[in-house]
């Protein structure tokens, strides 16, 4: 990553945050809870910058046709994997090939790739709505985080296996809490007993979130996140060295050079 992605990394993140966080940012005497209504279409501008990150990601590090492609393929790939098991138990097999990608693909294109995979999974099912930029951030951070394990370039076999499988378990944990905070702050008086309270502070908003996330999807956190290991160590492997093999064809790390011929 160059400069420039590292910086627009941290601005989406930092704006990510405080899109997400923001119930436990703004003091309890806060009038930003009138806005309930409207703020989720306000936060939908993140798509803006998401897609700005993505457009200079792919733009500084120099990408040939061929890892340009090799994007779309894993992006249209989790797009359709996103599809299957949805609304069953947590079963989304798209999260172990994000793992695997941001593995190879490294935290830069990780969290492009991410993003691109959510934003083309939305128009594939028809989930376009105010809550996608946050599924894009989301997911971005998920592929990202896989790039920044450590030993890219010297663990292989069983041990990196594992690392990839805990950090899968975790992350999906990790994602379905982030995304939690997206609804939750607008539950209202459907959910009066663990719904964000305005004029609470943040160790009693603190509580009503993590009552709210084990009553509504610990079912479904622990599905994707046995989904995400099993296959894991499943296709780990094999899919590790195709995409391996693929990058190397595709010269994301070489650069081309031209030799003058000799005289």
């Amino acid at each position: 990553m160059g400069p420039r992605s590292v910086a627009a990394l941290v601005l989406v993140s930092a704006v990510g945050v405080v899109a997400f966080g923001w119930p436990f940012l703004a003091p309890p005497t806060s009038q930003i809870a009138a806005h309930a209504q409207d703020a989720p279409w306000l936060f939908a501008g993140l798509l803006v910058l998401l897609v700005a990150v993505v457009g200079a990601t792919i733009s500084e590090s120099g990408l040939g046709p061929k890892a340009v492609a090799m994007l779309g393929v894993l992006a249209a790939t989790g797009a359709a994997l996103r599809p299957i098991g949805a609304g069953t138990a947590g079963i989304e097999p798209m999260f172990f090939l994000m793992v695997l990608s941001g593995r190879v693909l490294g935290p830069g294109f990780g969290f492009a790739l991410g993003s691109i995979t959510m934003f083309a999974s939305a128009l594939l099912t028809g989930g376009v709505g105010p809550w996608m930029p946050f599924q894009m951030l989301a997911m971005g951070w998920f592929t990202m985080g896989a790039g920044l394990l450590p030993g890219p370039d010297r663990l292989r076999g069983r041990g990196e296996l594992a690392l990839l499988s805990l950090y899968g378990f975790l992350a999906a944990f990790a994602y379905g809490t982030v995304m939690n905070l997206a609804g939750w702050p607008f539950t209202g008086a459907l959910a009066s007993g663990i719904a964000f309270d305005p004029h609470a502070g943040v160790p009693a908003n603190l509580a009503r979130f993590v009552a709210y996330c084990l009553a509504t999807s610990l079912g479904w956190d622990l599905g994707r996140a046995l989904c995400t290991v099993v296959l894991t160590l499943a296709l780990g492997p094999t899919l590790l060295r195709a995409l391996r093999r693929a990058t190397r064809r595709a010269a994301f790390e070489t650069a081309v050079t031209f030799t003058p011929p000799t005289r």
